[in-house]
């Protein structure tokens, strides 16, 4: 996607911040918050502290929708997964973050490797909240925006 396109589905949106590994976004009209990862590939403790500093933020707003973009991707960590499925969106389901939108890597073995992942978590994390989450794919910021 060109710097424009992108520029242009984020127009109604201002950013929270702007780190080495993750950019997010955020508007409080639409109650939407983009994660834009910015590398090939993010270590687990930079990731778990961008999303601790993604948690703080939905607790003090009223937000709804979580536009998750992983374009930038080029490694799958299983860990990472684990942790953000398991604990950060249990976290932010009981602050009123329900909807999750996705876009992967263009790439079958990344979609692959995420639906596998998604699989053992249900299987070995039989109290997980996935079934109570609105959870689709997109394959774009401003479809991610409109479903």
């Amino acid at each position: 996607m060109s710097d424009q396109a992108l520029s242009e589905d984020l127009r109604q949106f201002k950013t929270h911040f702007d780190e080495r590994f993750v950019k997010l976004y955020y508007s409080r009209d639409k109650k939407i918050l983009i994660c834009k990862l910015k590398a090939d590939y993010v270590p687990i403790e930079h990731f778990k502290e961008a999303f601790h500093r993604i948690s703080d933020f939905v607790k003090d707003g009223d937000y709804e929708k979580f536009i998750f973009d992983k374009r930038s991707l080029r490694a799958f960590h299983q860990p990472s997964m684990e942790w953000y499925y398991i604990e950060w969106k249990k976290e932010m389901y009981a602050h009123g973050l329900k909807i999750h939108r996705k876009i992967l890597p263009n790439e079958s073995w990344f979609e692959k490797s995420v639906m596998i992942a998604k699989q053992n978590i249900l299987e070995d994390y039989p109290d997980n909240i996935i079934d109570k989450l609105d959870i689709k794919y997109c394959s774009s910021i401003k479809e991610a925006i409109e479903v």
